[in-house]
């Protein structure tokens, strides 16, 4: 048997919103049309398609128990291309032969970006 990890789905209070902020930041495509209740994004370079899907009024948000991380090969350039486009990260961290920084989506969910894909050894 094959499994594959090939959907995120992303509760959002505004779906619009939210779509927009993974297709202008992270490299995801969609004509942003609502469809069976949901927006579906399509990752330009591989990854995992996501699904954006409207939150309930009891969804409790800001309490985070997943983490998106996407990996990049620069991380410092990555940072620096998001900022001028109006996504700030946190400090950009050194790891064991791989650096790392932080944000959240609108929502409040956390997201990272990484190099560890890449370091080398």
């Amino acid at each position: 048997m094959t499994i594959a990890l090939t959907t995120l789905l992303i509760y959002a209070k505004d779906m619009q919103r939210t779509a927009q902020f993974y297709v202008r930041h992270f490299g995801y495509t969609s004509d942003c049309d609502v469809v069976d209740g949901l927006i579906a994004l399509q990752p330009l370079h591989g990854g995992a398609e996501i699904l954006v899907h409207q939150a309930t009024k009891s969804l409790k948000f800001g309490s985070a128990v997943l983490k998106l991380s996407y990996s990049v090969a620069d991380v410092d350039q990555f940072v620096a291309k998001a900022a001028a486009k109006g996504l700030d990260f946190g400090p950009v961290h050194q790891a064991n032969g791989y650096a790392f920084a932080n944000t959240k989506d609108p929502d409040g969910n956390a997201i990272s970006v990484s190099s560890r894909q890449y370091r080398a050894g």
